[in-house]
């Protein structure tokens, strides 16, 4: 009876984008598959906001609730990604510059290097090794002067202190809240391995005055489901050497190997030791100390770093969901902005906001109701309508950088977040579409193409206290469209 229910209530709510027997027929057909698939799940209609048009404007579509905010999770991230590509470009790159200004005789430099950040997403342990190198080909060998950390691309160049933790897990990597240098992503690798005796860990690079030791017990869990007993680390730093200890705690099963990249302590205090320890492999020598500071106009460039191009970057970013480069990314649209628009802003964030909401507002996109923050989705306040959101991804459809986007979008039963979904559906290799997940929302939004290659938006948004249960609601959606179509 509550199934019957549900069916006439969604058939009373799901509007028609365009009038015809077909489309009436269509909505009364997906009101009864959805209000099953609600009903399965103990959901309502009042928690689902839903929209699917064809990606060409003008023709039928089916909506509901669509033009209430709802909390979108890492669906958000095609904002970003699209706003990126109009106003950054599909070839845009970040970059990485070494500096030095001081003397540089008889393989002494007699001054201090600059690390230049300019939201390069690539630059992990190899890229500063090779930026090192560049240097020490140049005939240097000892750094009398410092080394000096500039994140100034960015304004606040810290935003990260101070800030209180998404959840009760700041040390993992979906956590991270980057800056314009972003060293290694701001993580350490740590490898943890088990016989049927003992447990032990360390980190990868081996790095001098950071020691890893592990007091975690054995747990029954599968080696795949490791980290279900794991418990925050133990960190100490020494006031006078900086040296880091770091102690892991919980369950680890017997005879598994595992890794895990982990923010355990300040990335200042990181870069330190990753410096420290790759130009003492080379054979140099660091007198001074290694800090935050501003590059001086008067510094040299002795090496530079460029990134992957965006369209690349961004097949990596949708596909694994990454919050802290979509973060890094969303900053950037703020930090390329002219110098007169960026000073009408405190923040670069603020910057990138302003930014994206114009872009939206010069696409025909109606901005009311939403709310950006970070641009990634991980975020209590970011607020978006399943209207909003399929406007936007129709008209990114018939755009120069559509394909770009396209293939950065996971495909159904393939790869990403959705590969293990609708495997057996025949949405599986059709449906390229990016998930969203928090503990009060599941989202999905992409395009799905039907049996006769029909291409179609959709965007399915629950935001209910139980949504971890509403993964089924979607799918059932994105099979339906892949089916039936409209």
């Amino acid at each position: 009876m509550r199934r019957i229910f549900l069916s006439i209530v969604l058939s009373c709510l799901l509007g028609v984008g365009a009038s015809g027997a077909s489309g009436t027929l269509a909505a009364q057909t997906l009101s009864t598959v959805v209000a099953d698939a609600l009903a399965a799940a103990g959901l309502t209609p009042a928690d689902l906001a839903l929209a699917v048009i064809p990606v060409s404007a003008g023709q039928t579509g089916l909506w509901l609730n669509a033009d209430a905010p709802f909390q979108p999770a890492s669906t958000m991230k095609l904002v970003t990604s699209i706003a990126a590509l109009d106003l950054l470009g599909a070839n845009y790159r970040g970059k990485t510059e070494l500096l030095v200004k001081g003397r540089i005789s008889r393989g002494v430099l007699h001054g201090s290097i600059y690390l230049r950040g300019q939201a390069d997403p690539d630059l992990d342990v190899p890229a500063l090794w090779q930026l090192l190198y560049r240097l020490r080909e140049q005939g240097v060998r000892h750094i009398r002067g410092n080394v000096i950390l500039d994140r100034s691309f960015f304004q606040p160049q810290r935003t990260d202190q101070g800030l209180p933790p998404f959840d009760e897990s700041p040390e993992w990597r979906y956590n991270i809240v980057p800056d314009a240098l972003h060293l290694n992503g701001g993580f350490l690798h740590y490898v943890i391995e088990s016989s049927a005796t003992s447990i032990h860990a360390r980190t990868e690079p081996r790095l001098t005055g950071v020691k890893v030791r592990s007091e975690m017990r054995f747990s029954t869990a599968d080696c795949k489901s490791w980290d279900d007993e794991w418990e925050m680390p133990g960190v100490a730093v020494s006031s006078r050497s900086h040296r880091v200890s770091i102690t892991l705690h919980g369950g680890f099963p017997r005879h598994c190997n595992a890794e895990a990249d982990l923010q355990l302590f300040d990335r200042d205090l990181l870069a330190d030791r990753l410096i420290r320890q790759l130009w003492a492999d080379m054979g140099g020598r660091i007198s001074g100390g290694i800090t935050a500071g501003v590059t001086p106009e008067a510094a040299r460039v002795m090496a530079r770093h460029e990134s992957r191009p965006l369209a690349e970057v961004l097949r990596h970013m949708n596909k694994s969901s990454d919050n802290a480069l979509t973060r890094l990314l969303f900053l950037s649209i703020g930090a390329a902005a002219t110098p007169e628009f960026r000073e009408k802003y405190f923040t670069t964030q603020a910057a990138a906001i302003a930014r994206v909401g114009e872009f939206l507002a010069a696409s025909g996109i109606p901005i009311d109701g939403l709310v950006l923050d970070n641009g990634s989705g991980l975020s209590r306040s970011e607020r978006i309508s399943a209207r909003q959101l399929a406007d936007l991804l129709q008209k990114t459809y018939s755009t120069s950088y559509a394909p770009e986007l396209l293939g950065s979008l996971p495909l159904a039963g393939v790869d990403g977040a959705m590969r293990n979904r609708l495997k057996n559906s025949l949405a599986a290799g059709r449906a390229r579409i990016k998930t969203g997940g928090l503990r009060n929302v599941a989202a999905v939004a992409g395009y799905v193409a039907d049996v006769d290659q029909h291409m179609y938006v959709v965007v399915a948004m629950i935001n209910h206290e139980n949504a971890r249960v509403a993964k089924p609601v979607l799918d059932t959606i994105i099979d339906w469209v892949a089916t039936h179509g409209l």
